[in-house]
């Protein structure tokens, strides 16, 4: 057996990558297992960069605020601000604080330099402005929907005014509260005034599909992106808005709902970023796959269909799957895995580092599959051998050197 999984190996190439795929996919998801190691990010941004050099792809989104990752896009295809302004508006969950996030940036904003527009690369957060602890107030995605329109539409159309919205937001610490996200009592999410800006959201995007042509100027490239813009700010704020009236649902299904509903922003996100061309997508190995996610919470286990699953469901193969998988991370209590564990076995290949078929993965191991590796650290989530039929490839690191960048749950 040994001998047949040191046969599926290859290097961490693009390349090598290209090749275990049947076609060049519009969207290729790279997973990681845990948040905060900068290895890993070292190695997503050198195979982006062969992808862009070698494949075409021009776009690379990562889990982070999708509204605030409009800050470094700016950045890295116009010049606009400075790179630590990009850094420090530009990422959610702390990823600004990240050497390789701001190599990555650097490496962006220097290779559109002098380029024209069409062969720019482009940077995307495609989370939604969600935090574990709380969700962002849906007032910076409704504002900004509402201005859009404003400066495009007869002001009769719109279905209220700017001063509207900011009577019934109301204060922003009543959506961001903390203790809502346990305590549903706590949420605002379906008082009387979400329930109306709920409706006026709705309008609000219903208006816009409606003045997409006017929108679009006469199909100049700019207003391209003013539309697909004020199509993620309407996305955006349906969602918070959607996401905080189940925050405030007191029922058993209500952190499945939440889980679900994250994840179905994220895929609509990564949809409207396929359609633009190839993607490089960076995100949480869970939030990738095509199999059900779930994970343990304080009421209990939970489980929903992740971003991935969502996108895969609509892109077919155009949608492809590497997870990554880790042998140690010493600093925070994972030693050398199990041998007869599919982390194990993968430890005692040769490589410091490598990429392996999943199917011929799958198919060396035989039956029944090596046993589930347990972590004693709950932010590492190994590879579930079960999984490796629905995935197209696995990054597999040995050794986490120690990081300084604070881990994410």
């Amino acid at each position: 057996m040994a001998t047949n999984i040191k046969d599926t190996a290859r290097a961490v190439e693009a390349a090598a990558l290209m090749e275990l795929l049947p076609a060049r996919p519009r969207m290729l998801a790279l997973g990681e297992p845990t948040h905060g190691e900068e290895l890993l990010l070292e190695v997503r941004n050198e195979l982006f960069r062969r992808l862009v050099e070698e494949e075409g792809y021009r776009t690379i989104a990562i889990e982070s605020d999708c509204l605030t990752g409009l800050v470094v896009d700016d950045h890295v295809t116009s010049g606009a601000g400075t790179l630590d302004e990009a850094m420090e508006r530009g990422f959610s969950h702390g990823f600004g604080a990240s050497a390789a996030n701001r190599e990555l940036v650097r490496w962006m904003r220097a290779y559109n330099e002098g380029r024209p527009a069409s062969e720019r690369v482009r940077f995307a957060g495609f989370d939604g402005p969600l935090e574990i602890t709380h969700a962002e107030s849906p007032r910076r995605a409704l504002n900004a929907l509402h201005a859009c329109l404003a400066d495009r539409v007869d002001a009769g159309l719109l279905p209220c005014d700017a001063e509207t919205l900011d009577r019934l937001l109301g204060p922003d610490e009543r959506w961001t509260d903390p203790a809502a996200m346990t305590d549903p009592a706590r949420s605002v999410g379906r008082s009387a005034e979400a329930r109306e800006l709920r409706l006026l959201a709705d309008d609000l995007v219903s208006l816009l599909d409606e003045q997409a042509p006017r929108l679009l100027a006469a199909g100049s490239r700019e207003g391209r992106e003013g539309l697909d813009r004020a199509l993620l700010y309407g996305r955006t704020a349906t969602g918070l808005l959607r996401y905080h009236s189940w925050m405030a649902d007191p029922s058993p299904a209500r952190m499945n709902r939440l889980l679900g509903l994250r994840d179905r922003m994220m895929a609509d996100n990564l949809l409207a970023l396929a359609d633009r061309g190839p993607v490089l997508v960076h995100a949480q190995n869970a939030h990738l796959q095509r199999e059900k996610s779930g994970m343990r919470m304080w009421q209990g286990p939970v489980e929903w269909w992740s971003a991935g699953a969502l996108v895969s469901a609509r892109l077919g193969e155009e949608y492809a799957f590497v997870a990554t998988a880790l042998g140690t991370i010493r600093h925070q209590g994972v030693d050398t895995p199990p041998p007869d564990t599919l982390e194990g076995l993968l430890y005692a290949l040769p490589q410091d580092r490598c990429l392996v078929d999943a199917a011929r993965l799958a198919a060396a191991l035989g039956h029944p599959a090596p046993a589930p590796r347990k972590s004693p650290w709950f932010g590492y989530a190994p590879l579930a051998p079960d999984h490796l039929p629905s995935i197209d490839g696995v990054v597999f690191i040995k050794d986490m050197p120690r990081t300084d960048i604070p881990h994410r749950p």
